[in-house]
């Protein structure tokens, strides 16, 4: 059963006779946050706090010290952490949110012994290489766990991976080619978590998380287009705007059927950034940048005001 939201608490209000005693008693029940709750967000919050800052000390630890450190030394403490991390979340019985943070930054501790043995045997890869290799052995704990903070590494991973590849190995895929296989890979994980529940009730994505992965979806379709349009030879230009037409109108359709005003915020404003573009690149003279700059108020302020109303409509 789907959890009542704020918004439709506001909609009874309005079409009932329901005190306001009792709404209030409703809201502090099952919408305001109690004191459990900020205990445990306030736990977890410091877990992480303390997770993040460890490993940030070993990385630091070994920059410091690395002259004085022999090889075996660097590469066996490395090691050992992740040996003894990863038997802490196997074999103790502490809780599942407490064991998927470790197991975060377990993830970014394969990264540092990647790091540390490339450096100490100069084994001469490309940058690429090493997040590649970062990215296939955490594979197996991002699907095993299902946490949305080790998706987050994961996909940023690969992301990273894609780039540095276009840029030491195929160096002939153009930079429109390079965004198009980032918008279409960020956009199939971001469909992957907003429909999976249907699949398999096991796959789950926080809010933040699922508009994280857009807004970088939306980031990478834009950088895209606005590079083609300053190089036009470029034939998977209009396979871009081909997508990302049909995503957009697909993404808009989706906000207003959540009630969601991010998805019809960062769509118009990528259009808003996409349309500039093409007028700079029909004239750069300052008559053309005085219009551009009057259409990007008047646009922002339509969006802007299209929102409120929509806002105002799904509330009342």
């Amino acid at each position: 059963m789907e959890k009542i939201k704020r918004e439709d608490i506001q909609i009874i209000t309005r079409h009932s006779n329901w005190s306001e005693k009792s709404i209030d008693n409703f809201l502090k029940k099952n919408i305001y946050s109690d004191k459990e709750s900020w205990q445990k967000f306030l736990r977890l919050f410091f877990i992480s706090l303390g997770v993040g800052f460890t490993t940030a000390g070993i990385i630091f630890f070994f920059a410091y010290n690395w002259a004085d450190l022999h090889k075996f030394i660097k590469i066996g403490l490395i090691e050992g952490l992740i040996i003894i991390s990863t038997l802490v979340i196997l074999f103790s019985k502490i809780s599942l949110d407490i064991k998927n943070i470790l197991l975060t930054g377990t993830s970014i501790l394969v990264g540092v012994l990647f790091a540390v043995f490339g450096q100490i045997y100069q084994t001469g890869a490309n940058a690429y290489d090493f997040f590649l290799g970062w990215t296939m052995f955490i594979t197996i704990w991002v699907f095993v766990s299902n946490y949305a903070p080790l998706w987050l590494v994961f996909i940023t991973l690969i992301n990273t991976t894609l780039i540095l590849y276009s840029q030491q190995v195929a160096q002939d895929w153009s930079e429109v080619f390079v965004f198009t296989l980032l918008f279409i890979i960020n956009i199939l994980f971001l469909t992957i978590f907003l429909y999976g529940k249907k699949i398999n009730k096991e796959i789950k994505a926080p809010i933040w998380f699922s508009k994280l992965i857009a807004l970088a979806s939306v980031s990478f379709s834009t950088i895209g287009i606005v590079f083609g349009i300053f190089d036009k030879n470029q034939k998977s230009f209009f396979v871009l705007i081909i997508i990302t037409s049909i995503l957009y109108g697909i993404g808009i359709k989706y906000g207003l059927k959540v009630k969601s005003g991010f998805y019809l915020s960062i769509i118009p404003f990528s259009i808003i950034i996409i349309i500039s573009a093409f007028l700079v690149k029909l004239s750069d003279n300052a008559g053309m940048f005085f219009f551009i700059s009057l259409f990007v108020i008047g646009s922002v302020t339509l969006v802007i005001k299209t929102l409120i109303d929509l806002q105002k409509k799904w509330i009342s």
